[in-house]
């Protein structure tokens, strides 16, 4: 079962976020309170925790806590970057669509100087809100439409 680790907020591109108890999340617009909310196609960021896991094994920090790739989503149980744009998520109360895999790095960033390397513009993935509502840690993620 795929499902949340963690949800995490910033009010500031380019910074950690730093998880929340729960993420209100507005259609067409992305996390309420979050820097990268706003009408766009990459509203909310997603990171599978395998993803992170592949950093942890360079050994190049050793606190890679949820967040620190600045991703809204922290997933678990879900191969994230495989997925095509356009495939539809149901994440908690919400459904998401898949707008873009990866991304480019700004270099100098927060995330890169402090972990050494950034796994998010090679596995993360971003998606617009299609339907909003709360999101927490250990809700279920479930396909509702898969692109071919």
């Amino acid at each position: 079962m795929a499902k949340v680790l963690s949800v995490n907020l910033s009010k500031e591109t380019g910074v950690v976020k730093k998880p929340i108890e729960k993420g209100e999340f507005i259609e067409s617009y992305g996390l309420k309170n979050d820097a990268h909310a706003g009408d766009w196609h990459r509203q909310v960021s997603l990171l599978g925790q395998e993803s992170v896991d592949k950093i942890r094994k360079l050994g190049l920090v050793d606190n890679l806590e949820p967040g620190i790739f600045a991703e809204n989503i922290l997933t678990e149980g879900i191969t994230l970057h495989e997925l095509a744009i356009g495939t539809r998520l149901r994440i908690g109360e919400t459904i998401q669509e898949v707008t873009q895999i990866g991304k480019e790095c700004h270099h100098g960033c927060e995330i890169f100087q402090k972990v050494g390397d950034c796994v998010m513009p090679r596995e993360g993935i971003f998606t617009k809100v299609l339907k909003g509502g709360i999101v927490k840690e250990g809700d279920e993620i479930t396909l509702i439409k898969e692109v071919e």
